[in-house]
């Protein structure tokens, strides 16, 4: 039996991975879904990580899963207990020295977002306004009834994490898989296929679904979790 602990995306919640959370469990494993203080202005990235180390307790053999912000989260807390392995899905990988709100243009994001609206014939004025049509980048695959309860656990994400200066030297000694949705529109797939190789120098695992996978496909994401 592992742990898996399950951290979300921005302005999220636990219940992100609510779906994907009784298939673990189904399976004989160990489930910590984490809420983290991503609404509160006063909370860096090192806050986010004592969150989740406070929420594993005295768990062991750890498979810690980061969604899309997440991956900023998650190598702090591998500095803080021993992991097994990263599991990350449609996430953000940083590089050393690089703070949140540089990723975006350091990896060439807004390029690449734009650039799959135009494949799906949708234009843009600018960054913001194609972020904020959240039924295209973030619902477009999430049922009906999961997207009615999704408005109950939209929180606003305070920015005070973006703007944190830079806080990992190297990607933690951990095996680390990435997951990538093949309908993500906000980090499209060709997008996280460079990213994860230019970064960790490793392939990855596609899988149906759109930025919101855990929501769209969880049987899907817990499959892929339980395998090798």
């Amino acid at each position: 039996m592992v742990s898996f602990v399950l951290i979300p995306g921005a302005g999220s919640d636990s219940w992100y991975w609510h779906l994907v959370e009784p298939e673990l469990g189904k399976a004989g494993h160990d489930v910590v879904a984490v809420d983290l203080p991503c609404d509160d202005d006063s909370k860096t990235f090192t806050d986010y990580a004592d969150t989740v180390v406070d929420a594993i307790g005295d768990r062991s053999d750890l498979v810690l899963v980061a969604q899309s912000l997440g991956g900023f989260t998650a190598p702090l807390v591998c500095e803080r207990v021993p992991v097994q392995q990263i599991v990350l899905v449609n996430a953000m990988i940083p590089s050393p020295g690089e703070s949140a709100g540089e990723w975006w243009a350091n990896t060439g994001q807004p390029q690449a977002m734009h650039e799959e609206a135009a494949r799906h014939g949708r234009k843009y004025k600018d960054d913001m306004e194609l972020m904020n049509d959240f039924e295209y980048v973030f619902l477009h695959d999430v049922p009906e009834d999961v997207k009615a309860e999704s408005a109950n656990h939209v929180r606003n994400q305070s920015g005070r994490p973006f703007g944190d200066p830079p806080h990992i030297d190297r990607w933690p000694d951990v095996p680390t898989r990435v997951i990538a949705g093949r309908d993500d529109r906000l980090f499209p797939l060709d997008f996280q296929r460079r990213v994860a190789q230019e970064r960790l120098a490793v392939g990855i695992e596609e899988i149906d679904g759109g930025h919101l996978v855990a929501l769209s496909n969880p049987v899907g994401v817990a499959e892929r979790l339980l395998s090798p």
